[in-house]
């Protein structure tokens, strides 16, 4: 598999699950065996994802790049001892950094959970390729990486505008949206990713999804309130 496949996702949930740390390996620059140079992109996303990792607390050298080709096995296997060696200095992770276990996990869990919203907000960079390696170093700041998080948007649907069309509901990628046919839609926030799909999807015309930063999202209509009453409906 290219390396460019690697997913944040797939680094988190490593961590997530008890690795102390995590080796992306790939073709060398310049030598990738596909047209698409993966490689250049696995180095562009480690360099966010050890921001991300600093800020849920960890080390960021748990994460580790190396360039190495098929026919280097001694150095492959040099390089996964030194890893291995420097793993045991810093200790199991969280340990090592003095985290709990169980905080540890949650705040993993919270990134990885974001990571499609973060793979929006960092397209452009995420999209930047650099001849020198070195020049990827200060791509990413710390005062950066953490305005992704103050400045993360909630989705609200308004139960004025709704008009229960299932269009937001059906886009949804984690099915985190309640509602049906005739029945005013919520958002469960603690399921949203954040990606924005719903107000993106969510018709002109009716205008019911607002992007909302910086403040808490209102109350979400009780179930017993979300029968939509359609005007102009005779009945009789």
């Amino acid at each position: 598999m290219c390396s460019g496949r690697v997913d944040m996702a797939f680094v988190l949930r490593a961590l997530e699950q008890g690795a102390d740390g995590v080796v992306i390996g790939g073709c060398k620059l310049g030598e990738c065996h596909y047209v698409t140079e993966g490689n250049y992109h696995a180095l562009n996303t480690a360099h966010l994802l050890k921001k991300l990792l600093q800020r849920a607390g960890l080390n960021p050298d748990r994460l580790r790049v190396e360039w190495i080709s098929s026919s280097e096995g001694v150095r492959f296997a040099q390089i996964m001892n030194d890893f291995a060696a420097q793993l045991r200095e810093m200790g199991p992770r969280g340990e090592g950094e003095g985290l709990d276990e169980e905080e540890l996990r949650s705040r993993l869990a919270e990134i990885r959970n974001l990571i499609p919203y973060i793979k929006i907000a960092k397209r452009e960079k995420l999209a930047l390729r650099f001849d020198a390696e070195e020049e990827y170093e200060d791509l990413y700041t710390t005062d950066e990486v953490e305005e992704i998080f103050t400045e993360l948007p909630s989705y609200y649907i308004d139960p004025e505008k709704c008009q229960a069309c299932m269009i937001c509901l059906r886009k949804c990628p984690v099915q985190g949206i309640a509602g049906g046919k005739n029945l005013i839609h919520v958002i469960d926030q603690e399921t949203c990713i954040k990606c924005g799909t719903c107000f993106e999807a969510c018709p002109e015309r009716f205008g019911a999804i607002r992007a909302i930063s910086g403040e808490a999202v209102p109350t979400p209509i009780p179930e017993d309130e979300r029968a939509l009453v359609r005007a102009g409906k005779n009945t009789g």
